[in-house]
């Protein structure tokens, strides 16, 4: 009985400490709570509404009955309009859109011949049912989203002209840029980059104030004339030489190993991962002037990261998210440098083209620099 009623007081006592610890409470309600609303509302692997781009050089009453029935599947949605295949593919590079169809100048001609098949000699039939009516460029570095164009091969087509069951239907051609043997590795280890980094960056300096305040050191800083921005940069500094080693790393043995290749620049690489760093970093360091004490710190880096893990388009397209759960991925850095990560590993796309990405990065930076150096202040309390 003594041992019980030993039991029960610490057991007491955790309870009164942890209804007082608001943050643990929090995190306890929270985090499974955001998981489920992740997985049950934003996480879909059924695509819809993927941003493409059409090249209609036949430009007739047919080309855009063609444009209609295929955005009625509602699997893509035509955002972009291009005179040229050149101005498309530089469009699939920039990340604007993710695909492109090119609709040739005799669609016509095209289609007709396909109806007149069984007509002719069986040489000619199987020439002329092999040729394509139109032709999908994709951006193959996503598997996901090449196989949900590459679904559309046949069907709008066989919907609209209703070819009988014993005629060949009309199909797309379909390329697959960056990634035309469709290997998972080739998207998932530049992802990989921004997972790690995400992790590593915020879990370091999350707690980087905090443990100053429980070692004692703060004493010591509040005796020197180091002010708190210097103190913010100072900071960083050594973590950002510690995230390009893990991205060596990874790219590396990914380009050795899975055989993952590299079209870009190393400097452009260079440029966009020193800003992802950066605003992994200064987003710990705001973390870290909210904690109270390392477990509250790691307790909020892992309120961070499932959503940037989830949200970033690492697991799943961003595409097929909702558009709430789109709002919540802009304003996450993971979601910007996925997209720009792969888009200089597996594009060879530059910091130009990816200006949009690198600047919210480079302004996500500098807001959480200053919002960490406010709230620092050099005193105990």
């Amino acid at each position: 009985m003594n041992s019980l009623r030993r039991i029960l007081a610490v057991f007491a006592k955790e309870l009164t400490q942890l209804s007082r610890d608001r943050m643990t409470f929090g995190m306890v309600v929270m985090i499974p709570l955001i998981q489920l609303m992740l997985f049950g509302f934003a996480i879909n692997t059924n695509i819809r509404h993927i941003p493409v781009a059409v090249v209609d050089q036949s430009n007739t009453a047919l080309s855009r009955v063609l444009l209609q029935t295929i955005d009625a599947t509602q699997v893509v949605r035509f955002t972009e309009r291009f005179a040229t295949v050149a101005e498309a593919e530089e469009a699939i590079i920039d990340s604007r859109v993710r695909a492109a169809l090119i609709i040739p100048a005799d669609l016509s001609q095209r289609l007709v011949r396909h109806q007149s098949v069984g007509l002719g000699s069986p040489a000619s039939s199987d020439e002329e049912t092999s040729r394509p009516v139109a032709h999908w460029v994709v951006d193959g570095s996503d598997t996901m989203i090449a196989a949900a164009i590459k679904g559309l091969r046949t069907m709008p087509l066989k919907e609209l002209f209703r070819q009988p069951a014993n005629r060949a239907v009309p199909t797309f051609e379909v390329t697959l840029y960056f990634n035309p043997e469709q290997r998972t590795a080739v998207n998932i280890v530049p992802g990989l980059v921004g997972v790690i980094l995400t992790m590593t960056m915020i879990m370091f300096t999350s707690a980087a104030i905090v443990r100053e305040r429980e070692r004692g050191n703060m004493e010591m800083l509040i005796n020197t004339p180091v002010r708190s921005m210097e103190l913010m940069l100072g900071k960083i500094i050594p973590y950002v030489f510690i995230g390009f080693v893990q991205v060596a790393i990874i790219l590396g043995l990914g380009h050795w190993v899975f055989h993952v290749p590299i079209n870009g620049s190393l400097a452009h690489l260079a440029g966009i991962t020193g800003l992802f760093i950066a605003a992994s970093l200064s987003l710990g360091l705001v973390i870290s002037t909210l904690a109270s004490n390392q477990l509250q710190a790691m307790q909020m880096t892992v309120f961070v990261l499932l959503p940037s893990i989830l949200l970033s388009g690492f697991m799943f397209p961003y595409e097929g998210m909702p558009r709430a759960a789109q709002w919540i991925a802009e304003a996450l850095p993971a979601t910007h440098f996925m997209r720009a990560v792969r888009g200089v590993v597996l594009r060879d796309a530059t910091l130009m083209d990816l200006r949009a990405d690198a600047l919210w990065l480079l302004a996500f930076t500098l807001v959480g620099l200053v919002v960490a150096s406010l709230r620092f202040k050099k005193r105990l309390d």
